[in-house]
């Protein structure tokens, strides 16, 4: 499909789901309301019985003694996998609202740990069954830390019961300016008991009992074996990767980051050699309020996200403001240091691109360009950049003769000028200019 019938047929589908969204009444005080009876229901001063927990949380505040959590639905037991982040989210159509009622919805129980010591809080098995004080992550299985391992490593929700030291505090008081991604109530765990034994696939055995496997090769081992990225970077958090007694827990931001990183470069390495693909395309979608264009141009691996975000929305809330720009980009070999403007982003919307291309045989330069609307009022992670990125291959596609034209095309639809773009854009600059290019804009 050439680009100019490609770009009103996506401006058609784009009206279409935006008349959709609204007739949709998300009521989030009700939701919230419902939560808290639903809560006082279920939870004692000292104990949350028969619960289920579908994930943990590592927090990264005052590392190497960090927060580590049991996340458990209140009272929705029996829907417990709705409640873990996955791809699944973006095949659903969640909302941001039906982030908002998932993430609140889950207690976390939290208590304080040192990222690689689990002498003080953990017991392990010793050669003869019986109990030995733990010297490391790598040795929890019983206690606090082996619970969390235990729920991190099974491919489904896990029976727990969770001693509590009081009650949880319940604070939705989230406001315009609150930028911070939504969560439930937090309280201060003293034990934790599995209610069963969790089932554990066989791959993910294998790379808990070979204690020479480096993080990196443990985690391709694990997605060639179709495990997504959202399963591995809990396991690799719970500290259930990497060589014996380094293993550590891993915050979860970061976790997430190096998952998409370290599978990213995997996927990188097995398209070098692939022939390029024969046409320059145009791909786009949209979800959450965040749009995505992605132009794939004949030649060697070469990749840039460029986002632009607009006034008004979660990261630049200033309606004041011009729209903020950020951009990294890599060549073939790749990069040697973490992104800092474009962050997590980059890792996520990359693998989407390398994903798609691997899938293919083949290999290309990637351009994705990312707006931020005013329509993302609150954030939901890094995941929609993921799955967004991910399904813009499906569908329509269109098509250009040239980068040029595919880039001045998508520009005109962009809240920034081409100039402006080119000028941010290691990749876009290389067009050769017009004088029209560098008119004024946010």
């Amino acid at each position: 499909m050439r680009l100019d019938e490609f770009i009103e047929f996506e401006a058609n589908e784009r009206a279409e789901r935006r008349r959709l969204a609204a007739e949709k009444d998300y009521g989030i005080l009700d939701h919230l309301d419902s939560f808290e009876r639903r809560f006082e229901e279920h939870v004692s001063d000292d104990a949350v019985v028969g619960s289920v927990s579908p994930s943990i949380f590592v927090g990264r505040a005052n590392y190497p003694n960090v927060s580590t959590g049991l996340l458990s639905p209140v009272g929705r037991e029996e829907q417990a996998e709705r409640f873990e982040t996955s791809a699944a989210w973006y095949d659903e159509g969640v909302s941001i609202a039906d982030v908002f009622d998932r993430r609140t919805s889950l207690l976390n129980s939290t208590r304080g740990v040192d990222v690689g010591d689990a002498g003080r809080i953990g017991r392990s098995r010793g050669p003869a069954g019986g109990s030995a004080a733990a010297a490391s992550v790598h040795d929890a299985w019983d206690g606090w830390l082996g619970v969390q391992r235990e729920v991190a490593i099974a491919d489904r929700p896990v029976d727990v019961e969770i001693g509590l030291d009081g009650t949880p505090d319940l604070d939705f008081d989230i406001g315009t300016q609150d930028i911070k991604t939504p969560t439930g109530p937090r309280a201060a765990a003293r034990t934790a008991d599995l209610g069963e034994n969790p089932h554990v696939p066989r791959p993910v055995k294998k790379t808990l009992e070979d204690d020479d496997w480096r993080a990196e090769g443990a985690m391709t081992y694990l997605y060639r074996r179709g495990f997504d990225v959202y399963e591995i970077n809990t396991i690799l958090s719970a500290g259930a990767l990497g060589q014996g007694a380094n293993r550590r827990l891993v915050p979860t931001r970061w976790s997430i980051t190096a998952v998409d990183d370290t599978v990213g470069r995997f996927l990188r390495g097995s398209i070098r050699d692939t022939p390029t693909i024969d046409r320059i395309e145009v791909h786009r979608n949209e979800y959450l309020g965040n749009a995505f264009w992605v132009v794939l141009v004949p030649g060697r691996w070469e990749y840039e996200l460029v986002e632009m975000k607009s006034p008004g929305s979660i990261w630049n809330p200033d309606p004041e403001a011009g729209v903020y720009l950020a951009a990294a980009s890599e060549g073939r070999d790749g990069r040697t240091g973490y992104v800092e403007e474009t962050a997590g982003a980059y890792y996520a919307a990359r693998l989407g691109v390398l994903e798609h291309l691997d899938d293919r045989g083949r290999q290309a330069k990637a351009l994705v360009l990312r707006h931020v609307s005013d329509d993302y009022w609150g954030p939901v992670g890094v995941w929609q950049v993921r799955e967004a990125v991910r399904n813009a291959f499906e569908g329509e596609l269109g098509t250009a003769e040239t980068f040029g034209e595919a880039v001045r095309g998508v520009a005109e639809h962009l809240p920034i000028s081409l100039g402006r773009l080119r000028r941010k854009s290691t990749m876009a600059a290389g067009l050769q200019a017009n004088l029209g290019d560098f008119a004024d804009a946010n």
